[in-house]
């Protein structure tokens, strides 16, 4: 239990200071709430003594009262200190986790992640924040209280204090074996709603499939069974964690039985007077009551220590090298814009990639075509360094893009795909974001030149339009124009271009190749050709396989060797 909230409080940062002062509100909080049972004490007293008058009785009422109103004063205190830092933390720790998972190579991002990342977001944080962050202070108080507790019972009587200590003895073995036996379902419990959440994401995204295939009873099953394994480890936590809630209750009844019966017993054999047995009447079921609460947390901290050590996961994974001091500067046009030397590369153990070497000069084109997994897309993912190469280097304008930061590296490149992501927002902030310090008629200027302004102009609020999430509320061809309009913005010197007509209607296609068109002038391209027609007057072609350059040339020296490129051309010309 101390180990979890040490990494609770490790994990405050900058706000440790707030909790640890916490501690000492919560635990003056938790001494005025004492204070009215210590009047009551001295009250009775006075009357059995027969000492007591109007002036003892009016500053008896008077400590009443301050002591409420002080409790309330401290408890806001706490509060303030504690819980607003709660949330501080994590807000601080959201931003954090945005910030490193924008330097997380994209392989993160494919290898199953994604429920964890949505695990940690929505359930681990949220439970920390909600469930543990507030009590931080009290769980320390319990720990002091309790041992002010058991001093005060050695004052009543040596015996009397010696039957607590073993009492409390009792409940920290019960709490040990407590912990031992919630971590792990704890642990469990959290894998379950990681694999839910996934499972839930993968339904929601492919439900358009799903419907098409009349798939929904066979996914729906999967997704099913994953919520009957979510909840039978819930039951299956909350069935283990009984027998030790009773266990606890069992020994704060019992022991408060027996510190009673020993007083008893000490009384009448005339050890304590009447006067302190009143007094162990009034405090005995505050003797245990501190320990009680402190182990009928665990449950929450199990739970927290499994979120943390998600949370921990997740920041563990590790960030793109992103030291690079370097900047790009004007060059002779003599140097290659963009230079792949001996690029070894592979998403696991096997090479994807094997010595790859071109050259692209300034305002050149280069096409890379070839089978489906023959490594095209990857060569152009390295260029944006979505992913580190093995060997070899990448420049670009002779610069080893590691050598650079990666914000100086995008300002280089602009990227249109096709599979558009747009996000809910209006289609002018869609489209600013590429810039954010344009001009309204900066961007209504790339809108026209990437042929996507007349149909914005006809929507219900024009640019002010709020889209569906992905742009699920514009065509496929619309949601390409705006990616376009968002890069002509950007107005990168370097375009990476995954041919984003091929699969789009006739109409669309016209109007986004004069879109792409715009986008291209004076630019150094590097296009991923599906349509070998498109890629007729690039200055070099290269045809990729197996992750290797099988040719090399313009489309008249390919056309004239007659080998794979041509093939794949008279393929298409069928």
């Amino acid at each position: 239990m101390i180990k979890i909230l040490h990494r609770l409080i490790n994990m405050t940062g900058k706000y440790k200071g707030r909790i640890r002062a916490s501690y000492i509100t919560a635990f003056i909080k938790g001494l005025m709430m004492k204070v009215p049972l210590v009047l009551c004490f001295l009250t009775i007293s006075y009357f059995m003594n027969g000492t007591m008058d109007k002036s003892k009785c009016l500053y008896l009422g008077i400590a009443m009262v301050a002591s409420v109103i002080l409790e309330a004063v401290f408890e806001h205190i706490t509060n303030v200190l504690q819980s607003a830092a709660g949330y501080m933390v994590f807000a601080d720790m959201r931003l954090r986790l945005g910030d490193h998972l924008r330097k997380l190579p994209m392989g993160y991002f494919t290898e199953g992640n994604i429920g964890k990342i949505n695990s940690v977001l929505a359930t681990d944080m949220v439970f920390i924040e909600e469930n543990c962050m507030g009590v931080l202070s009290e769980l320390v108080t319990f720990m002091i209280s309790q041992g002010i507790m058991v001093v005060m019972m050695f004052v009543m009587d040596w015996r009397i204090g010696l039957l607590s200590l073993f009492v409390v003895m009792v409940f920290i073995v019960i709490g040990h074996f407590m912990l031992k036996n919630t971590l792990q379902h704890s642990v469990n419990k959290q894998e379950y709603s990681e694999a839910l959440t996934e499972e839930v994401l993968d339904f929601a995204e492919g439900i358009g499939i799903i419907k098409s295939y009349n798939l929904l009873g066979e996914k729906s099953k999967k997704l099913s069974g994953e919520f009957e394994k979510s909840c039978k480890e819930s039951i299956a936590f909350e069935m283990d964690y009984t027998p030790w809630a009773r266990a606890l209750n069992l020994t704060f009844g019992i022991g408060t039985s027996l510190v009673l019966a020993l007083s008893a017993l000490l009384y009448n054999s005339g050890s304590i007077t009447a006067e302190y047995m009143v007094g162990m009447v009034l405090f005995l079921f505050d003797v245990f009551v501190s320990i009680k609460a402190y182990y009928s947390q665990m449950a929450r901290l199990t739970v927290t220590s499994a979120s943390l050590d998600r949370i921990e996961e997740v920041f563990a994974a590790k960030e793109l090298d992103d030291r690079g001091k370097d900047s790009f500067s004007a060059v002779s046009r003599d140097v290659p814009e963009i230079e792949y030397d001996n690029v070894t590369f592979g998403y696991t153990e096997k090479d994807v990639l094997k010595n790859i070497s071109f050259k692209v000069k300034k305002d050149e084109m280069l096409a890379l075509v070839g089978p489906s997994g023959g490594g095209k897309s990857t060569i152009a993912s390295l260029l944006a360094r979505f992913w580190d190469v093995q060997s070899g280097s990448i420049k670009i304008c002779g610069k080893n893009i590691k050598d650079v930061s990666i914000g100086t590296l995008m300002d280089r490149i602009s990227m249109v795909f096709q599979r558009v992501y747009l996000f809910q927002d209006t289609i002018y902030n869609n489209i600013a974001m590429a810039r954010p310090n344009a001009t309204r008629e900066e961007v209504e200027a790339a809108a026209k030149k990437a042929r996507c302004y007349d149909f914005i102009m006809q929507l219900p609020n024009g640019f002010d339009t709020v889209i569906g999430e992905g742009g699920a509320s514009l065509s496929g061809g619309e949601q390409q124009r705006i990616s376009i309009a968002r890069c002509i913005l950007k107005d990168a010197p370097i375009v990476i271009l995954d041919e984003a007509t091929a699969s789009v209607d006739a109409d669309n296609e016209r109007a986004i190749q004069e879109a792409i068109s715009e986008l291209c002038k004076n630019k150094t391209l590097m296009v991923i050709a599906h349509r070998l027609k498109t890629i007729k007057d690039a200055d070099k072609i290269l045809v990729i396989s197996d992750g290797q350059i099988k040719e090399e040339g313009n489309h008249t020296d390919l056309m004239e060797k007659n080998g794979a490129y041509a093939h794949m051309v008279k393929l298409q010309s069928a």
